[in-house]
């Protein structure tokens, strides 16, 4: 099934101890990739071939965003996250309503604007821990 880009939403939840999450308004694009480090066990008896070490390695997840300055509250926590470094818990949905929650790391938040058109930004979030999908 073909799913919108525009229900790839980002939320940030609200710091509480089971957080509400809110989208984070105005996006235009939305991005996620999971990463994983490949642990290699080759050996002389491997014939050749490299041999990877299943379930091993540094696996991780990066999601970036840009979209257009609305002032919501949401984009307020996230810049307030990117500004004291602070981890927060944040929820990527899809249209076919799977979820992926975990705790990520601002690295990186970019504002724009021309003289004749809208404030943008761009933000990087790098995870921390698990990230579970549901």
């Amino acid at each position: 099934m073909v799913e919108k880009g525009s229900a790839f939403l980002l939320k940030v939840g609200d710091g509480q101890a089971t957080p509400s999450f809110a989208t984070v308004a105005g996006m235009r694009t939305t991005q996620m990739s999971v990463n994983g480090e490949a642990v290699v066990v080759t050996t002389k008896d491997s014939g050749g071939w490299r041999e990877l070490l299943s379930g091993a390695g540094v696996r991780s997840v990066s999601v970036s965003a840009s979209g257009v300055f609305t002032g919501s509250a949401a984009e307020a926590r996230v810049r307030a996250n990117a500004l004291s470094g602070a981890l927060d818990q944040y929820r990527l949905t899809f249209e076919g309503g799977e979820m992926m929650t975990g705790r990520f790391l601002v690295t990186r938040l970019d504002y724009s604007g021309d003289f004749n058109g809208e404030r943008a930004y761009a933000v990087t979030l790098e995870s921390s821990g698990a990230v579970v999908a549901s």
